[in-house]
């Protein structure tokens, strides 16, 4: 579905009804893509805490809390 800048502002409700539909709206501004409104993904990781970056490989850390805990004892 396609809607304007002045659509969002006067027909907000129903863009968003539409949405919760699982409909994807793009909002145009002056006849140019500018946003997207999508459906709300609640997915929940499988891990809590995953490391990212350069510690992701890392075997020496296995949780990020208790690793950041460690890192800063000494400054408290």
């Amino acid at each position: 579905m396609e809607a304007t800048a002045k659509d969002l502002r006067f027909y907000s409700k129903e863009l968003l009804s539409a949405v919760s539909r699982g409909e994807e709206v793009i909002i145009t501004y002056r006849g140019k893509p500018c946003a997207k409104l999508v459906p709300y993904d609640e997915r929940k990781s499988d891990k809590k805490n995953n490391l990212f970056g350069m510690w992701k490989d890392n075997d020496l850390v296995k949780d990020v809390d208790i690793h950041v805990r460690n890192l800063r004892k000494g400054r408290f």
